[in-house]
């Protein structure tokens, strides 16, 4: 009887302590991790450090554009001013990172008013978003807004938006013009289409923070602008005598490309590789209370070799209708005119 009893009390204690050991492993497994945590997590310091600016110059006799040789590009005399007026676009125009294949990318770009609820917006060019060759959006898309230095020494494989002032943001959805995407490569036509649209999720320092109230935004104009309208452009150039751990800019009037029959915008500046996606203003507000503020209306999009100049798209219904769908946009998309 004895022995019957202290079986089972042994069996009784070993299904309390397998209950045990069940409830633990429970309770220790991890909480399932968000997109966005992922994508701050996969860009690390290592990483970063890897990325290269994805630009385009254009050959104007064959017609034809080709990535920069970026390590060496240079655009003239045409110098670009590190930007030190502080004030709304120091704090909203950021660096862009993102993953092609087995490339890592750094485009710069701009968070601009959506009047969307729960929701922020970032504007940069469509080859900063869009893969045009191997026909497929871009993956681990990363904004970095207020984007001032570039931290040495620190451990590679940690997460680089912890060392960031305000923190990092990733993309719930890419929205790039059908146009853009279905043109087979970068070129005449591509261009004309080159802005992408990133609908933003929460993130930042607390991972809850909303993009544009951390920011500021600027508005965006989808009507073309005049010839010699005062314009000024901004990004983060790390080419030749630049680093891309500063913000530039360049103030001139606004021109178009005769050798793109007008279909493009135009203005003097050096700004070199990683400048691309960095926003155009017109007009803007470079002194007083309002420092920093303008509206939008083109980004930095192409060169030529050797110029002294650089080129952006003209915003047009296209375009607008792009921002639109992006405000509600679950899934990355190519927008169609009138869809």
């Amino acid at each position: 009887m004895k022995n019957k009893l202290l079986k089972i009390v042994v069996a009784a204690s070993l299904v309390i302590i397998a209950s045990a050991i069940a409830t633990t492993r429970i309770e220790a497994k991890s909480p399932k991790q968000s997109e966005h945590d992922r994508i701050v997590k996969f860009w690390t310091n290592a990483r970063i450090a890897r990325a290269i600016p994805r630009d385009f110059v254009r050959n104007p006799k064959t017609r034809s554009f080709k990535p920069i040789q970026w390590k060496n590009s240079s655009m003239g005399v045409a110098s670009a001013t590190t930007w030190t007026g502080g004030g709304e676009v120091s704090k909203s125009t950021g660096k862009v990172f993102f993953q092609m294949g087995k490339n890592y990318y750094v485009c710069s770009a701009s968070v601009v008013t959506e009047n969307a609820p729960n929701r922020s917006m970032v504007l940069t060019a469509g080859h900063c978003a869009y893969d045009e060759v191997n026909k497929d959006f871009a993956d681990n898309w990363l904004f970095i807004p207020s984007y001032y230095e570039k931290p040495v020494g620190l451990n590679p494989d940690a997460s680089f938006c912890a060392s960031t002032s305000l923190g990092c943001w990733t993309a719930s959805a890419l929205v790039v013009s059908k146009e853009y995407a279905t043109a087979g490569a970068f070129n005449d036509i591509a261009v004309v289409h080159d802005y992408a649209f990133a609908a933003m999720t929460p993130g930042g320092k607390s991972g809850n923070d909303d993009l544009a109230q951390k920011t500021g935004s600027h508005p965006v104009s989808f009507s073309n602008r005049d010839p010699d309208s005062d314009t000024w452009i901004f990004g983060y150039p790390a080419a030749s005598r630049y680093k891309g751990n500063k913000l530039m800019y360049c103030n001139g009037l606004l021109g178009f490309d005769s050798r793109m029959n007008w279909a493009t915008y135009s203005l003097p500046c050096s700004l070199t590789a990683g400048s691309s996606g960095g926003p155009w203003f017109s007009p803007f507000t470079s002194t007083g209370t309002n420092t920093g503020t303008g509206t939008q209306f083109s980004v930095n999009s192409y060169t030529y070799g050797g110029s002294k100049a650089m080129h952006g798209p003209q915003f047009g219904p296209e375009t607008e209708g792009m921002y639109e769908v992006a405000k509600t946009a679950s899934a990355n998309t190519q927008y169609t005119t009138g869809s």
